[in-house]
């Protein structure tokens, strides 16, 4: 008996359809990225060339070293876009189909707000807000089995954190509130 006889198929109710359209293709992401990079590259290379980039009497300045890291990323930028430029491969390659891009953005958007309402309401006050949100809209949990997961697991990261072993973090007036 072959394993392929044993295996079972489960379909995903959720999964992306098939038939989607692409948004964009592999080839366009890899020059972007590549783009992106070098201009990283040039931004830490010139502040690095800012602080110093030689030897001094004492040894390296303290831009020696990431100087020359940011030679080789933007030696490896330039390598990725010639490669994406030249390649013809690339055009019939999907990167991201829209019913995939719908996916990534239910999770991006919320985790990027997430990172906006910790600044203001504090990390544990977000992280109750982000799980429950997540628990009930994603996975479509139960309310009350959302809001308690959620409460449970702020409560042991408060614990955890700042009570045990007293690490400093973003905080807002709830927890002022009550006096951390």
């Amino acid at each position: 008996m072959s394993n392929s006889d044993l295996e079972i198929v489960v379909d995903d109710p959720t999964a992306p359809e098939e038939d989607s359209p692409a948004v964009v293709d592999t080839r366009v992401i890899e020059i972007i990225v590549s783009l992106l990079l070098f201009a990283l590259a040039v931004t830490l290379g010139y502040d690095n060339w800012r602080t110093g980039i030689s030897w001094d009497a004492t040894g390296p300045e303290p831009g020696y070293f990431p100087f020359y890291l940011s030679v080789i990323l933007a030696g490896g930028s330039l390598y990725g876009l010639i490669a994406a430029s030249l390649s013809r491969q690339g055009y019939s390659a999907t990167f991201v189909t829209r019913a995939q891009l719908r996916r990534v953005m239910a999770v991006f958007f919320p985790t990027l707000l997430f990172c906006l309402i910790m600044q203001l309401l504090g990390l544990y006050v977000a992280s109750f807000l982000l799980i429950a949100g997540f628990m009930r809209v994603i996975g479509k949990i139960a309310l009350w089995k959302s809001l308690l997961t959620a409460l449970v697991f702020t409560a042991i990261m408060f614990v955890t954190f700042d009570i045990a072993f007293d690490v400093i973090m973003p905080k807002g007036p709830l927890e002022a509130a009550f006096g951390h």
